[in-house]
């Protein structure tokens, strides 16, 4: 099969795996909690190595002690690691989230930045949380987030060979509509934990193992299978 022709293969799955991914999850909203982009770009650094669930039970005092960029650049630097000390690695987050703030302040008005090669000047960000604020917070889409969910599924559903996540994102953008770019990277998270599980996935219940190429469909997991599309089919119509 020629390159072009692989491509055009992948593309087509990818698309129809969209399709199925919007069906099955509607609403994709942000997992994190958050009233502004400071806010935004502090939760996601707070996310790295730790769940959403942990980094959203904490950001409430957070923010009520720090809500905006100045508050964080002026902060006391041990009672703001202290305040996140349980989403892990907590001294280099409050050092970054600090000196991200701080340049927020001096460089940009007290505003995250809009553009990507901006954001990226921002300690502690690459392009994964500079992908998540700027889908969520200003709905722009240079980007596809690529996390380890995102990393684990695009590779089991055959639609990236690669490993690291920018060349996994530079092939994502290749095939995905750039409209889609961030709620996709959400709905597969959604799906990563629901269903595409790391040590087990439910292939019996996925809507989506017809199309992936790491699919187990042994004779009982398509007789699951069949079951499980049959009422999602008819959960959708409804």
């Amino acid at each position: 099969m020629s390159i072009t022709r692989k491509w055009s293969v992948k593309k087509q799955r990818a698309l129809e795996i969209l399709i199925r991914l919007k069906r099955l999850y509607p609403e994709a909203p942000c997992t994190l909690n958050y009233e502004t982009p400071v806010q935004l770009l502090v939760a996601t650094i707070l996310s790295a190595q730790c769940t959403d669930e942990r980094v959203n039970q904490v950001t409430p005092e957070l923010f009520a002690q720090f809500p905006d960029a100045a508050a964080f650049a002026g902060a006391d630097l041990e009672e703001l690691q202290n305040l996140i000390r349980s989403t892990g690695f907590y001294r280099n987050k409050g050092k970054n989230i600090q000196a991200a703030c701080r340049l927020i302040v001096d460089k940009f008005g007290g505003q995250v930045p809009k553009r990507m090669e901006l954001l990226l000047e921002l300690p502690g960000v690459a392009r994964k949380t500079a992908n998540v604020v700027l889908g969520h917070a200003y709905d722009i889409h240079q980007g596809v987030t690529v996390d380890t969910h995102v990393k684990r599924l695009s590779y089991r559903l055959g639609l990236t060979e690669e490993t690291d996540p920018v060349r996994v994102e530079r092939d994502l953008m290749r095939l995905l509509p750039q409209p889609d770019w961030e709620n996709w990277s959400i709905r597969l998270v959604y799906h990563g934990r629901a269903v595409c599980k790391a040590r087990k996935p439910e292939c019996y219940a996925c809507v989506l193992a017809d199309l992936c190429p790491s699919a187990d469909l042994s004779e009982e997991n398509l007789a699951n299978l069949s079951i499980t599309t049959s009422r999602q089919t008819l959960e959708i119509s409804l």
